[in-house]
């Protein structure tokens, strides 16, 4: 992995990769692990969080902080988390304002880089066996068919929250899928990554203030509850499902790329730039509205775009300039593995 080895300028570019991780993992639509496919550094992501087993848990009761940090490849993911963790507080933020102002353009960037790392992924793929063919259709097929599914309504029992960390993680570590988009489909986007949230947020906030008076808000203590659980349940997935990945990629890589292509592919369909809002509404038809006063969002009614305006012109640019990122990132990798 040659993780003793990084220059400052790859640990920099870690972080980068970090922070383009986070942002991508918050959008919905978007996967982040797209991100780590195509920047280069997937497979020593699934392997280093496959080193997060027993053996890892036993060197830090231990105290041998210094050989867990080894054994887990700590230099690589804390970089990695330090890039997504800033994400969170600053670059998905911009990300935020963008897509409110300039979301055609914004959505048209993000389908030029899936377009990109489809090419980037299906250039060098020279395993196209019956097998492979199969796999690639029914992943598209799957990929397209999430993108149609009508969200379910919210649930804040404990065990399905639970559950959605464990799915909504998948984005990292699954190209192609999600874990936003799915956490919308499962009806609980808005409870578990803007309600609960903010309940922390507001709960430092008190603390720092030294104010204890939220431990009688029952709505702030469910509000919290629902986010540890919810944090349980993306660290068991994110562990669990590396393992997974990390032995299906080494016995059977070429079909574990070819189901990879298939998803990135279908997720084409979801960030689609041309589509309006649908937001969810009770049932005299008033729309409804998240803590912060903002229309929840209940998905997408798509459409081809209308090539007398200007502004679809503008969107193909960007889908280039998205097209452009990807080579770029590509470039770069090729430039270090040389260096």
């Amino acid at each position: 992995m040659q993780q003793n080895t990084r220059t400052f300028t790859d640990r920099l570019f870690l972080v980068i990769k970090g922070l383009a991780m986070g942002a991508a993992n918050k959008v919905p639509g978007v996967s982040g692990g797209v991100v780590a496919f195509v920047a280069g550094f997937y497979e020593e992501f699934i392997y280093s969080l496959q080193k997060i087993n027993l053996k890892a848990f036993k060197l830090f009761i231990n105290f041998r902080f210094k050989s867990f940090w080894r054994y887990i490849n700590g230099k690589f993911l804390g970089l990695l988390i330090l890039g997504m963790l800033i994400s969170y507080f600053s670059i998905s933020k911009i990300l935020d304002y963008l897509i409110i102002h300039y979301e055609l353009y914004v959505w048209a960037a993000f389908f030029g880089m899936i377009v990109g790392s489809i090419y980037y992924i299906v250039k060098d793929f020279d395993d196209w066996s019956r097998r492979n063919i199969c796999l690639i259709t029914i992943s598209i097929v799957v990929g397209i068919s999430i993108s149609l599914l009508d969200p379910a309504k919210e649930n804040d029992n404990l065990w399905f929250v639970f559950i959605c960390g464990i799915i909504g993680v998948s984005g990292m570590t699954l190209p192609g899928l999600s874990g936003s988009f799915i956490l919308i489909l499962l009806g609980n986007y808005v409870l578990l990554l803007v309600d609960s949230v903010n309940a922390l947020y507001d709960t430092i906030a008190d603390l720092i203030r030294w104010d204890f008076s939220f431990t009688e808000n029952t709505n702030r203590i469910r509000l919290l509850k629902v986010l540890v659980v919810f944090s349980l349940g993306s660290l068991t997935g994110l562990v669990t499902l590396s393992h997974l990945l990390g032995y299906v990629l080494k016995r059977y890589k070429s079909a574990t790329f070819a189901a990879i292509i298939g998803f990135i592919t279908g997720s084409l369909g979801v960030v689609w730039p041309w589509k309006y809002k649908i937001y969810k509404t009770d049932t005299i038809g008033n729309t409804l509205i998240d803590a912060l006063g903002n229309p929840i969002l209940d998905n997408y009614d798509r459409y081809f775009p209308d090539f007398t305006i200007s502004e679809t012109y503008i969107a193909f640019f960007y889908i280039i300039v998205g097209i452009g990122i990807v080579l770029w990132l590509e470039w770069y990798g090729q430039r270090t593995l040389k260096t």
